[in-house]
């Protein structure tokens, strides 16, 4: 979705949309299309984006996705809001790495070592 149909969409649509690349991703993992991966991770690139520059910075609506049934859903919804929510954002993806389901887990330890490191750093 290119960033202009984005400003049309309330932030409830953009949080929908957000939930439904995460299980689109989620089936591309599992399927092992990385080519689709990469395409949806970009699409839900933008929809963070597009939440971020709305005003008083929206991504705050994805952490109504904590509690999504997908574990890919929630843990890109929590890798979006470490900037907004660090220590409920981090709580998420401590659980999910602890959880052992794979890859997801093995994505959230990632994601808590750099954090840890000072490699990534939410903005």
């Amino acid at each position: 979705m290119k960033q202009l149909q984005l400003k049309t969409l309330t932030v409830a649509q953009l949080v929908e949309r957000f939930a439904q690349i995460g299980a689109a991703q989620d089936q591309a993992i599992w399927d092992e299309d990385n080519k689709k991966y990469a395409r949806l991770f970009w699409q839900m690139d933008e929809i963070k984006s597009e939440l971020k520059c709305r005003s008083g910075d929206q991504r705050r609506a994805l952490l109504g996705l904590y509690s999504h049934p997908n574990i890919q859903v929630k843990l890109m919804a929590a890798k979006a809001t470490l900037a907004v929510a660090p220590q409920e954002a981090r709580k998420v993806i401590e659980a999910i790495a602890d959880s052992r389901q794979l890859p997801q887990a093995g994505d959230a330890g990632m994601c808590l070592m750099m954090l840890e490191r000072g490699e990534f750093v939410p903005k």
